[in-house]
Order: C-alpha cells, then sequence, then structure tokens
C-alpha cells in the first residue's frame, strides 16, 4: 500500500479537512481532525493528522495558467530554511560515511543558524542588530556551501541574493569573484593563524623598523643634516638605505611642514638580519656651511659646504628582534656626541696609550666602536625617537598599521635586495659608494681641500641623484670636505678636514654603467681612471673621454687603450682638455640594487628573448645554470618571460617541455631551503601579475606527457622534479584558467547587449559567403568548447545558466542565418551543418543541464528562481524537436554526410533521462539504420556513453517500442530493425550490469560482469584489450594467478609473430611490434601460472612439475542463485566455482554468504522451485560437484603417464556431476546395494575451468538416473582405477610412504569385506535378477569383468608391497597374502583368469 512518506519541513497542500472517529482497546471512542493534502515533493496525495501539521502565510503568484505558492517569509528566513534542509540530507550521508569531524562541524554551523533563524523569526531585533546577525547569517551559509562542495551563492551588498535576470554579466561574474574570494579568505583564516608575536616573527619573511624622530637637541648654529640608518657592527657594513633628515639652525626641520612628520620605515628586512648578533640604529650629523665655524660670513667660497659634526648610535637588537615589547609611545633619547668631543676622547688614548688617532678621517665601525665606549654625559643633545618592530614589508604593515604607516612614511629600504623580491616591486638603483682617493700635492704646499662632485648625465638630464630616502633628487652630489688629507676617505670615514680656495675642476673620473653586451656594472670596487683636467676654467669635453677605459683594470689593457698615447699619458685629439695622472688615484665601490638590471649574460639572453630568438633554446637550456639568487631576483621578468614564450609560440609544442623545464628549475629553486622565503613572491606572482589565460593548455599537455611516459615505466629524468613541482604547477593551471573565465565573461557581457538588429547589422558586414562561413563555423566550435570546458568553477551555477542564455539565444540567431543561406544544395556546406549539429548536442548534453543529477534542493532553487527556462533549461526540448525537424525534414539527400560523425553525439543526447528528449530524438536512429557503419558505430559509442552514467532500463523499453512502431510503417525494415534492437539491447544489459557492479563490494561480481562484456558477440576488440586488464587487475587483487594467466592469454591470442606495430589499444609498454609484446605477455603468463600452481610452461618442464610435483586437487562447487533480489546476471543462475588449494565447502560458503549478507541459505540440492525463484529476496545453494575427466585428443590412446591424466582430472573440465542416492523399492536389510539408486546432475558450463574466472554459468543441467546394477559398475570401475594408478606412482617413486598402498590393499582383500563386491554377487548374481532384468546382461557381463579384472591388479599390489614392506608389518603383509589366495581362487574360478600387460615399467 502506498503510503505519505513526509519529513519535518515538508510543504504541503490543503485539500480537505476532516474528523474520524477511532476506538482504542478500552472501547472508548475519539475523534481526530485529518487533512487531505498534497505533499509539493511528491505525485501523490492522502491524508495526515492536523496536529502535525503547521499552517503558514503563502503568496500566491501566477505565472499564466499555473499557480506558483510561495511562502510569506522574509527571504533570509526562507533561506536559511532550504539550507538547513539541505545541509541535513548531506549531514546523513557524511553520518553513515563515518566522516567524524565533518559531522562535528556540520552539526555545530546548524545549530548556530538554527539559533539565527529563531531570533530572525522573533521580529524583536533592532534595525543595526539585525543588519549585522543578517550579515553573520549569509557570511555563514556562504562558509558552509562551500565546506560542502554545494553552489555558490552571490548576493548584492545589503547580503540578499543578486538574481542573475537583473545583473550585468559583469557584475555578476565579479560578485562570483568576490564570493569565493571571502570565502576561501575565511577558511584560510580558520585553518592558518598566527599564536603570538614571536611565532609571526618567525614565520615572516620580510620585516621592518618604524621610526619617528620626535626631537633633535643640538648646539650647531647652522643648517645641518641627519643621516639615520640601520648597521652591523660586527660585520661593519651599513644595512639600509639613508634617511635623510634636514634640520634648520634655528632648531626646527627646515621644511616646517615635517614638523612631528618625520617618520620613517626601514623595510625589506629578512630572517637573517634579525639573526645578526647586533643591529645599531645610527645618526650622522653633517653641518654644512662654513669651513670652519670661526670664520666670518662674509668669506669666499665657504658658504654651503658639508663638514662632518658628529654621530649618534643605539643598540636596537633586541627591539628589533621582538625580545623586547615595542611601545609605539615610549620614547627613546639617542645620545649625540659631536666630533670635538670625540677628539678630546681620542687626545686621552693618544696620551695614555700612544695610539695615533685621527677621528674625523677614521673609519666609520671605528668611529663608532668608541662613541659606545664613551659613557660620559652628551650635554642633554641627541635625537628623541620613537620605534616599534613590524611584521610584513610596506603593503603589509601599511594595511595593518595604518594609524602608524601612511602614504606620507618615507620607506628606507635595505641596501642591496631583501630576502624576497615581491612581483611589482621593481627596483632600478645603484648605490654608489665613495671609497676613497689618494691626490698627489703636486707644487702645493698642502694637501688639497678636496670635494668630489658627481653628476649622473642622461639624455634629458633629469634630477637623479637622492642623498637619502625622504629627500628630494638632486641634479649632483657634492661630497663632504675633510680638512686636507691625502688620502681621504668618505662615508666610512668620519674625521679628515680640508680646506681649497677654489672651485676649479683638477681631475675627473667615470665609469660605464652599462657594458657592452647589455650587462650592468659588476657590484664591487672599481679603481677608476683619473684623468687631470688641463684647462684653465677646468671645462672639458665629455666627448672626448668615451672612448677612453675607465677603469685601470682597463687601462692596462692594449685592447681598451687606443685611445691613449702611448709616449705620453695625453688623450689622444686635440681639444680634449684631459691626461692621464698616473699619481692620482680614485675608487669608488658599487652595488646594484635592479630588478630590470642583470650582470649575467645567459639571464639576459632569456629576459631579451626577441632580440636573438634564434638563440632562445639555448638561453632557456642556459637557465638551469645561472646562479639562483641572480634568478630570484628577477623572478617576475623570468617567469613573465617564460610564460611569453610560450603564447607566443601557441600554434607550435617547440618551446613548451623547454618552458617546462625552466619553470620547474625555478619552482625547485624556490623550494630550497636557501630561497624559501621566496614562496610569498612566487604566490603574489601568481595572483597578482600572472597573465597568461591559455597557458593551463600547455602546462597540463606536457605534465600528462610526462606522467604517461613515468607510467609505461620509460625513463623520465624530470619526473621527479616535476612531482615536487607540482603544488605551484597546479596553481598557475588554476590561476589561468580564472584568468580565461574572465576573458569569457567579458565576451559573454558583450554578446547579452546585443539584440537581433545588432547580430543583423554585423551578420550583412561579411562581403562573401566564404568569410560568413568562416565566421559561423569558428563561432560554433568557440562556443562548443566553451560549454565543454567548463569555464567556471561548478559551483558557480548561476554564472553557468546566464552564460547559457547568452549563447543560447547568439546559437539560435546563427541558426536562422544558416537556414537562409546554406540549406539549398547548391549552396549546402557539410562542415558548417556538421558543427552546428555538434554544437547543438553539446549544448543539450552539458552537466549543467542535466536536473536529473541535482540534489532536490538544488533542483527546486533552479525551477523556483526561473533559471531553467531563462538560461536555456527548458529549452533543450523545443532545440531537440528543431534538431529532428532539421534531420528528417531539411537535409534530404545530405543526411548520409552525417553518418557516422553524428552517431555518438545523438546518441548521447538519446541517453538523457527525460522522457520528451528520449521520443524525439530516438526516431532519428530509425532514419539512420539502414546506413553502412551505422550499427557499428552505435555499439562503439555505447560503451563510453554508458560508462560515463547514461542509459537505464527505461531507455531500453522506448527503443524497442519507438524503432519498432517506426518500422512498422516501413515493413521491409522490419527484420532489419529487430536485428539491431536485439543486437543493442544484449550490450546494453550487459553495459548496465557492469556499471551497477562497479562501484559493488564483491569482487566477484566485478569480474562476471567484466567476462560477460568480453564475451559479448557485440563487444568490439577497441575495448577489448581494456576490459582483459581490468579482469587482470581484479585477478591479481584477489592472488588468482592462474585465472589471471589466462586472461593474459586471451590477450596474446589477438597478436601475430610478426613485427608489425601493435594498435593503439593492445599498447601496453611504449611502441612495441606485435612480437615483442607476445614474448612479453609469454613471460608474465608463465609467472601467473607458476605462482598459481598451474604449468602449461614449456611443454618438457611443464609435464616434468606434473610428474614429480604432488599438487592438491581443488574441490569444485556448485552455487545457485536464486530469487528476484539478485542482479540479472546472478538471478536464478547456477554456476560451478573452482575452490582453492585446501579449501573447504564451509569456509568457501561462508565466504559466499558474507558476500550477501542479507542471502537466505539453502540446505536442499534440489533445484528450488518457482516460489523460491520468484521471491524477492536472495536465496543461496551451495553444494560440492565432482569434475568430469575429458582426456585432450592429443593424448587420447597414447601411453602417458597416470599424473598427466590425474592432471586433467581437475583441470581443463566443462562437465561436472553431483550424484545423490535414492532408495526405490523393498529395502534389503542385509544389503543395501540391491535398492541404492543415484540421481545424477550433470553441470556443463560455458568455459573450461580453470579459465579467466575462478567460475562460469552452467549454462546446461541434465538429470540422470543410474540403477543400482549401473552404480555397481562404476563403483568398481573407479575402484580399479584406483589400484592401478597407486600401482604405478609407487613404481616410479621408491620415496613414497606405504601406508596409503597398505590401507588400499587390505581393505580389499580382507575377509570382513570379501573383495568389496560380495554384495554385489547376492544383488545382481541370482537366478531372481536375471529374470526380471534381462535387458541387463551385458550390465552383468560388465561387472563380472571387472570383477575377474581386480584380481591381477591386486596381485600386482601385493607383490609391490612386498618389495617396500618393512620387518615390523612383515605378518601383517603375509597375512594379506594369505587372505588374497583365497580371493583369487574363488574369483579365478567364477569369472575367469585375467593377465595385465607390462609397457615398460608400467602395467
Amino acid at each position: 500500500e502506498k503510503q505519505l512518506s513526509l519529513e519535518v519541513g515538508d510543504t504541503v497542500h490543503i485539500q480537505e479537512i476532516f474528523f474520524s472517529t477511532f476506538m482504542n482497546r478500552k472501547s472508548e471512542s475519539y475523534c481526530c481532525l485529518f487533512l487531505f493534502i498534497s505533499p509539493t515533493h511528491i505525485p501523490f496525495q492522502g491524508v495526515f493528522p492536523a496536529s502535525f501539521v503547521h499552517l503558514k502565510e503563502v503568496i500566491i503568484e501566477k505565472r499564466g495558467d499555473e499557480e506558483l505558492v510561495i511562502s510569506g517569509e522574509m527571504p533570509l528566513v526562507k533561506e536559511v530554511t532550504t539550507t538547513l534542509r539541505e545541509w541535513g540530507s548531506i549531514w546523513k550521508q557524511l553520518f553513515v560515511a563515518n566522516k567524524q569531524a565533518r559531522v562535528k562541524q556540520v552539526q555545530r554551523l546548524m545549530c548556530e543558524l538554527m539559533e539565527w533563524r529563531s531570533q530572525l523569526l522573533s521580529g524583536t531585533l533592532p534595525s543595526d542588530e539585525f543588519k549585522e546577525l543578517k550579515q553573520k547569517v549569509t557570511s555563514k551559509i556562504d562558509y558552509g556551501n562551500k565546506i560542502l562542495e554545494l553552489d555558490q551563492v552571490v548576493r548584492d551588498e545589503d547580503g540578499n541574493i543578486l538574481e542573475p535576470e537583473r545583473a550585468s554579466v559583469i557584475s555578476l561574474f565579479r560578485a562570483h569573484e568576490e564570493a569565493t574570494a571571502k570565502i576561501n579568505e575565511r577558511i584560510k583564516e580558520e585553518i592558518h593563524f598566527l599564536t603570538n608575536w614571536l611565532a609571526r616573527i618567525q614565520s615572516s619573511p620580510t620585516h621592518s623598523l618604524y621610526v619617528f624622530v620626535r626631537n633633535f637637541v643640538c648646539r650647531i648654529g647652522e643648517d645641518s643634516e641627519l643621516f639615520m640608518s640601520l648597521y652591523d657592527p660586527i660585520k661593519q657594513s651599513i644595512i639600509s638605505e639613508n634617511y635623510l633628515v634636514r634640520w634648520g639652525s634655528k632648531g626646527f626641520p627646515k621644511e616646517i611642514d615635517m614638523l612631528n612628520n618625520l617618520k620613517v620605515v626601514f623595510t625589506d628586512l629578512g630572517n637573517k638580519d634579525l639573526s645578526r648578533e647586533k643591529i645599531y640604529l645610527i645618526c650622522q650629523i653633517v653641518r654644512v656651511g662654513r669651513m670652519d665655524l670661526k670664520e666670518t660670513h662674509n668669506k669666499k667660497w665657504t658658504m654651503g659646504l658639508r663638514r662632518p659634526f658628529g654621530v649618534a648610535v643605539m643598540d636596537i637588537s633586541d627591539l628589533i628582534k621582538g625580545k623586547i615589547e615595542c611601545d609605539e609611545e615610549k620614547q627613546y633619547f639617542i645620545p649625540f656626541f659631536p666630533y670635538i668631543k670625540l677628539f678630546v676622547y681620542f687626545q686621552v688614548c693618544l696620551c695614555l696609550f700612544g695610539s695615533r688617532v685621527v677621528a674625523e678621517n677614521d673609519f666609520l665601525h671605528s668611529l663608532l666602536n668608541k662613541v659606545t665606549a664613551l659613557r660620559g654625559d652628551s650635554g642633554g643633545q641627541g635625537l628623541w625617537v620613537t620605534m616599534k618592530a613590524l611584521v610584513g614589508d610596506i603593503v603589509q604593515i601599511r594595511k595593518e598599521y595604518p594609524h602608524l604607516v601612511d602614504r606620507s612614511t618615507v620607506v628606507a629600504r635595505k641596501l642591496g635586495f631583501p630576502e624576497i623580491i615581491m612581483p611589482g616591486d621593481v627596483r632600478n638603483d645603484i648605490y654608489l659608494t665613495l671609497v676613497g682617493g689618494d691626490f698627489d700635492k703636486y707644487n702645493k704646499t698642502t694637501q688639497k681641500n678636496v670635494e668630489v662632485i658627481m653628476w649622473v648625465c642622461d639624455e634629458e638630464g633629469k634630477n637623479s641623484i637622492c642623498l637619502g630616502a625622504g629627500d628630494k633628487a638632486v641634479s649632483e652630489y657634492r661630497s663632504v670636505i675633510y680638512y686636507q688629507v691625502k688620502q681621504p676617505r668618505w662615508v666610512e670615514t668620519i674625521k679628515v678636514c680640508v680646506c681649497d680656495k677654489s672651485e676649479k675642476n683638477f681631475a675627473m673620473a667615470f665609469v660605464r654603467l652599462m657594458k657592452e653586451d647589455g650587462t650592468v656594472l659588476q657590484d664591487g670596487q672599481h679603481d677608476l681612471v683619473v684623468f687631470k683636467v688641463r684647462t684653465k676654467n677646468g671645462a672639458f669635453d665629455v666627448n672626448c673621454y668615451l672612448s677612453l677605459p675607465s677603469t685601470r683594470h682597463h687601462h692596462g689593457d692594449p685592447h681598451k687603450t687606443s685611445g691613449l698615447s702611448r709616449s705620453s699619458s695625453n688623450v689622444s685629439g686635440s681639444g680634449g682638455g684631459l691626461s692621464v695622472s698616473s699619481r692620482d688615484s680614485f675608487t669608488i665601490s658599487t652595488l646594484v640594487c635592479s630588478t630590470k638590471l642583470t650582470q649575467n649574460v645567459g639571464l639576459l639572453g632569456l629576459l631579451k628573448w626577441r632580440t636573438r630568438p634564434e638563440l632562445l633554446k639555448e638561453n632557456l637550456e642556459k637557465l638551469k645554470i645561472i646562479d639562483g639568487e641572480e634568478v630570484v631576483k628577477f623572478l617576475q621578468d623570468t617567469l613573465d618571460a617564460l610564460f611569453n614564450i610560450m603564447m607566443e609560440h601557441s600554434q607550435t609544442d617547440d618551446y613548451d617541455i623547454l618552458v617546462f623545464d625552466a619553470l620547474i628549475y625555478i619552482i625547485g629553486l624556490i623550494a630550497d631551503r636557501k630561497f624559501q622565503h621566496f614562496n610569498t613572491v612566487l604566490e603574489a606572482y601568481i595572483k597578482q601579475h600572472f597573465s597568461a589565460t591559455l597557458a593551463y593548455k600547455k602546462l597540463m599537455a606536457v605534465l600528462k606527457r610526462y606522467l604517461d611516459v613515468s607510467s609505461r615505466g620509460e625513463q623520465c629524468e624530470p619526473i621527479l622534479r616535476t612531482l615536487k613541482a607540482l603544488e605551484y604547477i597546479f596553481k598557475f593551471i588554476v590561476r589561468s584558467r580564472m584568468l580565461y573565465s574572465q576573458v569569457v565573461a567579458c565576451m559573454t557581457a558583450i554578446l547579452s547587449q546585443m539584440d537581433d538588429r545588432h547580430y543583423a547589422t554585423y551578420i550583412e558586414t561579411f562581403s562573401g559567403s566564404p568569410e560568413l562561413v568562416d565566421f559561423l563555423m569558428e563561432s560554433f566550435l568557440l562556443f562548443k568548447d566553451l560549454i565543454g570546458k567548463h569555464v567556471y568553477p561548478s559551483d558557480w551555477m548561476a554564472m553557468i545558466m546566464v552564460q547559457n542564455r547568452v549563447f543560447l539565444r547568439a546559437i539560435n540567431t546563427y541558426a536562422d542565418t544558416m537556414n537562409q543561406k546554406f540549406l539549398n544544395n547548391d549552396d549546402f556546406e557539410v562542415q558548417l551543418w556538421n558543427n552546428y549539429f555538434h554544437l547543438a548536442v553539446a549544448f543539450i548534453t552539458q552537466e549543467s543541464l542535466q536536473l536529473q543529477h541535482f540534489s532536490p534542493t538544488k533542483r527546486n532553487k533552479i525551477l523556483a528562481k526561473n533559471l531553467w527556462n531563462t538560461c536555456g533549461g527548458k529549452c533543450w526540448i523545443t532545440y531537440d524537436f528543431v534538431l529532428l525537424i532539421l534531420w528528417v525534414c531539411l537535409l534530404g539527400s545530405h543526411k548520409i554526410c552525417f553518418i557516422p560523425g553524428m552517431v555518438g553525439p545523438i546518441l548521447e543526447m538519446t541517453l538523457i533521462p527525460e522522457e520528451e528528449l528520449r521520443r524525439a530524438t530516438i526516431p532519428i536512429f530509425f532514419d539512420m539504420i539502414t546506413c553502412e557503419n551505422f550499427e557499428n558505430e552505435i555499439i562503439l559509442k555505447l560503451d563510453h556513453e554508458v560508462e560515463g552514467g547514461g542509459g537505464d532500463e527505461r531507455y531500453m523499453q522506448l527503443l524497442e517500442t519507438i524503432l519498432l512502431d517506426c518500422a512498422a510503417e516501413k515493413p521491409t525494415l522490419k527484420t532489419h530493425v529487430q536485428h539491431f534492437v536485439a543486437l543493442v539491447k544484449g550490450l546494453l544489459i550487459r553495459l548496465l550490469d557492469y556499471r551497477t557492479v562497479m562501484s559493488d563490494d564483491s569482487r566477484n561480481n566485478r569480474m562476471s560482469c567484466t567476462v560477460n562484456l568480453l564475451v559479448s558477440p557485440t563487444f568490439f576488440e577497441t575495448y577489448l584489450a581494456e576490459y582483459l586488464y581490468k579482469l587482470r587487475d581484479l585477478h591479481l587483487e584477489g592472488e588468482n594467478y592462474t585465472e589471471a594467466a589466462y586472461t593474459l592469454l586471451l590477450h596474446s591470442r589477438l597478436l601475430k609473430w610478426s613485427d608489425e606495430m601493435c594498435s593503439p589499444q593492445f599498447e601496453s609498454r611504449g611502441s612495441q611490434t606485435q612480437r615483442q609484446l607476445k614474448e612479453t605477455l609469454y613471460d608474465t603468463i608463465i609467472d601467473y601460472f607458476d605462482k598459481g600452481k598451474v604449468s602449461i610452461e614449456k611443454q618438457a618442464r611443464f609435464y616434468e612439475n606434473i610428474m614429480k610435483i604432488l599438487r592438491p586437487k581443488p574441490d569444485y562447487f556448485a552455487v545457485g542463485y536464486y530469487g528476484q533480489g539478485y542482479p540479472p546476471f546472478l538471478r536464478n543462475k547456477v554456476f560451478i566455482h573452482r575452490g582453492k588449494e585446501y579449501e573447504r565447502r564451509e569456509d568457501f560458503q561462508n565466504q559466499l554468504m558474507s558476500q550477501f549478507p542479507s542471502a537466505v541459505r539453502l540446505n536442499t540440492t534440489t533445484i528450488p522451485g518457482d516460489d523460491i525463484r520468484n521471491s524477492p529476496l536472495q536465496y543461496i545453494q551451495c553444494f560440492t560437484v565432482q569434475p568430469v575427466l575429458e582426456i585432450p585428443l592429443r593424448l587420447k590412446n597414447k601411453p602417458v603417464p597416470d599424473q598427466i591424466i590425474n592432471f586433467y582430472k581437475s583441470n581443463y573440465v566443462q562437465r561436472f556431476h553431483y550424484s545423490r542416492p535414492v532408495r526405490k523399492g523393498p529395502v534389503d536389510p542385509n544389503n543395501e546395494f540391491a535398492s541404492m539408486w543415484i540421481e545424477r546432475t550433470t553441470f556443463t558450463t560455458v568455459y573450461k575451468l580453470p579459465g579467466i574466472l575462478r567460475w562460469f554459468e552452467a549454462t546446461d543441467m541434465k538429470h540422470t538416473t543410474l540403477s543400482p546394477l549401473e552404480n555397481a559398475i562404476e563403483t568398481m570401475e573407479s575402484t580399479n582405477e584406483k589400484i592401478l594408478t597407486m600401482i604405478n606412482q609407487y613404481q616410479a617413486d621408491w620415496s613414497l610412504p606405504i601406508n596409503p598402498l597398505s590401507m588400499l590393499l587390505n581393505g580389499i582383500v580382507d575377509p570382513a569385506v570379501m573383495g568389496g563386491f560380495a554384495k554385489y554377487e547376492k544383488a545382481f548374481f541370482t537366478e531372481e535378477y536375471n529374470q526380471q532384468h534381462p535387458e541387463d546382461k551385458d550390465k552383468l557381463l560388465r561387472l563380472k569383468d571387472l570383477i575377474a579384472w581386480q584380481i591381477p591388479l591386486l596381485g600386482g599390489g601385493i607383490s609391490l608391497h612386498g618389495k617396500r614392506v618393512t620387518d615390523d608389518l612383515r605378518p601383517f603383509h603375509e597375512r594379506m597374502e594369505e587372505c588374497f589366495k583365497q580371493l583369487k581362487k574363488k574369483v579365478e574360478k567364477e569369472y575367469g583368469v585375467r593377465e595385465l600387460v607390462r609397457i615398460g615399467k608400467k602395467l
């Protein structure tokens, strides 16, 4: 009986309300209120108690003739209700699957939603609280949908669900992107979080130091420049750029706007920097003004001179490493020590220790050491600063610390590159250090006061020199002046003062920043050639020295000094005004920090690959030998170059492997511990700068190629590196696909804006038919490609539906154009129509339109929102009728052009489980059925489609009904159609069985269905090898090695002993000839047979093993599967199973029952009746059967050893007996043989055992009855054969134990048994029996003959026994001999004498 199955939350429509009276057990009556209802989710009506139904307000909307009933609750409450119902269904499935962690997670989410739903329904929340709760609810729903892999919900700014038909394509796409990003960020936050400050410091690759200069107190009297930087006292090197503060003489910043805004962030610091033993914050103060403070203001040439004044230093090691708390409000005082005070300290040291110290010209590190050693009072002079250590780069800290770091905060970068270089972090800086010089005073009495002036010259003369971070760029730089020092040392040296009354240029030096090969100046010190200026005014022509060497290294090279006179040091040429000064020297040090200029020629060749494309392969290969530090320094440019190479050669694969290998090398480089901090750089590049939209195609192609080569066991050198880099390879692939989807979204947006007029106008722009045909064909190919590629993530259902709507409109418009222009015979375009049909099928069969695969909740959502109709859903039905009309009515004689090409696509379409769709498309098959190759093509495609989920029993019924109905109108085709239907139906049944059991735990069922396919008469060789190896793998899983060998043997028989190449479906390891593959298969088969204890190796060794090795004979079991509860391939069928070695029937039966735990065991051996066969339950019958020997033709009537005959008793058998004794007639208690009949069932299997399975179906069963006499004859034959076999065994092998022979012989000759045949004589050798059974005369003679032949057999056995018997068994043997003499005398007298013939050593 049908009953209403309702769950809490189901919606029902009340049709009627009524009362009903019931009586309880105490005969008391009571009334109940019932409702006659119709649930919305099932097509039934019925009665339900009213107390379980809750009335709710609804809104009724009319859509045409239909009424749509919608709940009156607020949309968010309805969404929560729907979500809870969907999650609840999944939650149950998770519980059944024992996914405990996810069960608890979903349960927690559902509880939160239920609680918030109650709050929403209360209606008592203030607007601000309601808005906050709405945000929490929508966020929780979106998060839960993501982790449960449900469709994404896109919302507007207020959290309301965004309606696709009311939003533009681009806004919808961006909403999906934003929603995805938010949810992913939420998931990451839950998975990854930092526990404390120290852990964060250790995990972050980039660190920064925030410094706020609050005040500077110093009695200078002139303007000054404060150069602040980070310094490593152990390595004696400055770490960072200088932060320059220009301080006025009145005690304020020169720019008053900078008051209380002198903030700087020293950034780019890495973990290596934090691991330094010590880090100082130093401040060097330079006075700007007179050479000497005592000079008057009217002195000439001494205004604006830069003179060293003092230094301040603080150890900030603990602060920057996070060892002490950082409070941005706490001010630190850094004392300032002027050079005059340091000079006094140095003079004391000179008096005490005799040390010669010159403060102004001392090295910086020596000066700083002395400052830190000086513990005296600074007199209140110094810097007041606020400091805080920050984690992250400048972008990150601006986001996390906006109250500290804003756009006005100065950024002082690290000298040199940070440990990681983020994409987009473009640097093109050269840090130049004036190291020192050595200048002769010539004819002067005192040393010169040297001021170095540096220009950076370019074509535009821009200001390019920056004295420090926070300062404006200038066109020239003037160094600090040291007083009358022959060997001044700048920057590192603090002291040495020189004074010069003139600004005349007395010398110059230069260095080339770019080399001839395009690389930039190498880092390090450069000893420059000093040129004396010989003109009176110090001016000189720039062009006169550009061809000259710039460094002393090149000055000594004769090839580089062609512009210098060999006889003198003058510059050749007139008017130059320069000459080489051999007595002066000038040294500078450079450090290039550029992400655009490289010092490596190989890397430059790759970055500039377009200039020398003929060297591209060489440069790609050279990348692997370039120093890793140089590669990561230019990571973004290198990756851009690689992907540009890949994309600009998209039509060829010449460079794909080289680019892929280069990419693997870079990823592997970053995985190295030395560069592992660049992981974040690579991540940032992929997210922010990677732009190769089609790179995923080539990356996946090379990856698949490597995996295929490796899976075949061939050498694939890059495979290990590839697998290690797989994470980032997939990230590139995913990002490329996302970029591709953005492009598609833009195209879809453009198409969505076009109306009929736009399409018509555009089509009219084509000058001729060829151009229009090309456009339409490319459009159809593009649409088909986009529909089948899953452009968007699978959970972007709204976006996918919108794309369908837009594409469908364009396709229909183009189809109208085709009907008008390209359907007539003269204008018919076969390929164009072929592309259209394939596109139509691809659209109809796309995954997003198959509602039957969706959950009920998802299906209802789509239907409720009308997405199905407006976005291409229900249109496929109309679309399919259009296809049918085009095919039948319009194509006419052109149909043949589309067969067999369209058979597969139309088959795929007919398999969609929609009744209307199937009825519309199956008739097309009738129109194709007479075409050549149609049957072959549909059978070939059927396997692939059914395995992919298409087809069901209803499809078989419709196929048969519709095609036979069509054939009724054309009787001449009826036979053809019937044959086709039977062919397809038979294969479809096997394919559906196979698909059903592939997810079954029963390995035996999977094997059975695989074999059913292999033996199908319609199964093509195309799939034969595939399914043979599936069967082989199943056998190996169960250690059925013998059956695995027979399976491969089938494959080997399909191959020839020739040097022809294997067809693709038969290849197992790369390209092989059929001979090579056949030899390989035979080697494998021999190994399997050896493991399976069956040998058909080379004949000699095989039979030798059979002769010598005693092998246990397996038992065979008949198994019947009765009842309708079994799948069709088992239902009411009997199979013969080959047991394993030493496997008992009880063990086999228990293992069998474990596969069908609900089955009932039948304890009888008779075939069940119809009541069992038609029962909905499962019944199993199992009993042992005996194999029937069938000697091979090649061994019949030949002297074959008994061991070989014994082998064939349990191998290569196809017939099996089951014998059951039955009593008939009167029973003689003294002689049971007289009434013992045998009922025998003979089972014949479809194939011999062992074979490709351990079991085969018994397709033929015959029932026979043996009379007592026939039973006696059979028993005597078996006994005589057993005696003969044992005699031959003991003659061949004297090591066998004597006991089995003793027991056999004694059991026959002992008087207590009377030879085993005394009861036969009493039962059959009587006058009464002869009179009653005259037809048994020949059988009686046969029985007597068998008795007579038993005597010589026993004689031979006893004789052999006497030779082998031991002394302790001699009395036993003698008694047996005495018994035998009596038996022999009696038998020979009554039945005659028989003599055995010896052939060699055998009787």
